[in-house]
């Protein structure tokens, strides 16, 4: 049996709270410093308020600490850390080795992405430090994933969702270069998303004012087996930027995902926390922020993985605009032909289109079937492509149907005495309990119906906690049973909740995906590879010749010469290692 987990991402206490409840597995998010994002830090108080929300369904928390370090850094980092562990974190995404060697953090350590672990030879020397788990390069192919998979005893993780770095991960310094703010250090300027001029050596402009180091987002919500069949336990979201809204529905999405793969495989898989998710939404991943979607590398083919018009997200397609009616005091009325017939704009909605200048968005104030009211937006012509980048009426669905995770309690009860009933309580994850109640009450005339009675109040949710009533035994003459109000019967099952919130989970998966890890050692090779500073600014497997059907090798195209993008008279030369079919960004 193998433990498969939805692994989600939280800005905050809320967000990962949030993500628990639609079915994440486990929750990283980021302490005071040194997580990697500058703008996702979070008090200690934080950490532990998630953590005692999470660990009531089994889930884990995993705490970033993955910036690249300064010698004098340490012990600030190594304060940190053993006061997020106190908090209840199960796991530490690192990426310094030398985190290793610290004896008093005793939770597992995790190998962040940003260790750039893309072969067996480096997935071996993060286990050989003793990281229970490794986290891959999202820019491999499933061949690869599996073969990593097969030859280390720890467990792997792989995102699954969310944006993409154009480069390997934890090698990139081109917002360094460019404005003194290091991605290592959590301060990417996202120079990835800016708009270049691509040129010859002759100073030709080939393509101009283009987003050309921009990437789609990743989608592997269709691959979720074949990712568990190759060796993957851990499926991760990307996304610690990202709005509650964004993490509730594409974490929905995955949880869903997942729940159909183990119920197609009950005796090869199960999912690493417990409860089940109630009510709630339908998730709709193309209803929030996305730059389009990509599979990027995984069939170890290339495609069409760049989203250059725009590095922002242009939402769902509508339509085209049929007429624009325009009064002359700054307002317009946009007539649209809807591809779907279904489609319900609401007020309120945001909408985008691909103007000569970029893209441009404007609100709907007044939405009515398919016309839109609006302030003037010049650049909006007859043709143009509408975009809907803010669905109003799914945001309210979201906060409106919001997902309730609960735990299945099997609750006995057994009547002795006069009377004293015992309320005998077994969690789905193992926690057991007795709560003894007494009370002076009169016989129930009518069993059949007190027993009812008490099947009724006692078998419904109180707290986190979805109640049901297997038997009910008395040793009192005939089986009587007292006479309980519903009133009661109410304070009883409450009573029995609170109980139970007071005890720790009961079980927790064991970690069977992977062999006990080797004790922490630091290798100084590993240190070296840290800190060994790299030739180009990026290195990546995108590749720009390929994109704009310019690869001599795939397709056939004739030698460019050198390549430069510029942006605001800054250049930089474009490299390309066809043999490794590799793309390099350096200072040009």
């Amino acid at each position: 049996m193998r433990f498969l987990e939805l692994l989600s991402p939280a800005r905050n206490a809320d967000i990962g709270i949030a993500a628990v409840d639609c079915g994440a597995d486990a929750v990283y998010i980021a302490g005071p410093a040194f997580g990697a994002r500058k703008d996702a830090g979070n008090p200690v108080e934080e950490v532990a308020r998630l953590c005692e929300y999470a660990h009531r369904f089994g889930v884990k928390v995993f705490v970033t600490v993955n910036t690249t370090l300064r010698d004098d850094e340490l012990p600030e980092l190594h304060a940190q850390m053993l006061a997020e562990q106190e908090a209840g974190a199960d796991a530490f995404i690192i990426r310094d080795p030398r985190i290793c060697s610290w004896d008093d953090i005793t939770i597992p350590l995790h190998a962040s992405t940003q260790c750039a672990i893309r072969d067996v030879a480096r997935a071996r020397e993060f286990e050989a430090l003793g990281c229970t788990r490794i986290v891959l390069e999202r820019e491999l192919p499933l061949s690869k994933v599996r073969e990593i998979c097969a030859a280390v005893n720890c467990e792997v993780e792989f995102f699954v969702h969310g944006a993409l770095c154009v480069c390997y991960s934890g090698e990139c310094r081109l917002s360094e270069w460019l404005d003194g703010r290091s991605a290592d250090r959590g301060e990417c300027i996202q120079a990835c998303r800016s708009l270049y001029d691509l040129v010859d050596a002759s100073g030709k402009v080939l393509v101009r004012n283009k987003a050309l180091l921009s990437l789609k987002d990743y989608d592997l919500h269709r691959r979720l087996r074949e990712l568990a069949e190759a060796g993957i336990c851990s499926f991760k979201i990307e996304g610690r930027l990202k709005n509650i809204s964004y993490v509730r529905n594409v974490t929905r999405q995955y949880s869903t995902a997942l729940d159909a793969l183990v119920a197609a495989h009950p005796d090869l898989y199960r999912r690493a926390s417990f409860g089940r998710v109630t009510g709630g939404f339908e998730p709709k991943p193309e209803k929030t922020f996305n730059r389009g979607y990509t599979e990027l590398f995984l069939d170890g083919k290339r495609g069409s993985w760049a989203c250059m018009d725009t590095p922002k997200g242009m939402g769902e397609q509508l339509g085209t605009v049929a007429r624009v009616v325009r009064n002359g005091r700054g307002q317009m009325e946009v007539h649209l032909k809807l591809n779907r017939k279904d489609t319900v704009l609401a007020n309120g909605d945001g909408f985008a289109f691909v103007a000569k200048d970029g893209i441009t968005g404007f609100r709907g104030d007044l939405c009515d079937g398919p016309v839109i009211r609006c302030k003037d937006v010049p650049s909006l012509k007859e043709g143009a492509v509408l975009y809907r980048n803010i669905d109003t009426a799914f945001e309210k669905e979201l906060e409106r149907n919001a997902c309730r995770r609960e735990l299945d309690v099997e609750l006995n009860v057994r009547v002795h005495g006069k009377w004293t009933i015992d309320l005998i309580a077994r969690s789905e994850d193992g926690r057991e309990l007795t709560s003894p109640f007494k009370a002076d009450l009169e016989k129930a005339e009518n069993r059949e119906r007190a027993e009812d009675m008490i099947r009724s109040q006692l078998g419904k949710r109180s707290g986190h906690y979805s109640f049901r009533v297997g038997t009910v035994v008395s040793d009192a003459p005939g089986g009587a049973l007292p006479l309980l109000g519903a009133a009661t019967l109410n304070s009883m099952r409450r009573l029995v909740a609170e109980d139970l919130d007071r005890m720790p989970c009961g079980a927790s998966y064991q970690d069977e995906n992977a062999e006990s890890a080797p004790a922490k050692k630091v290798h100084q090779s590993a240190i070296a590879m840290q800190a060994a500073g790299m030739d180009p600014l990026m290195r990546s497997k995108y590749c720009i010749r390929y994109e704009l059907g310019l690869c001599p090798v795939h397709q056939g195209a004739s030698d460019t010469g050198p390549l430069f993008l510029i942006n605001n008279g800054r250049r930089l030369a474009l490299g390309f290692d066809c043999k490794a079919c590799e793309m390099t960004v350096s200072a040009g």
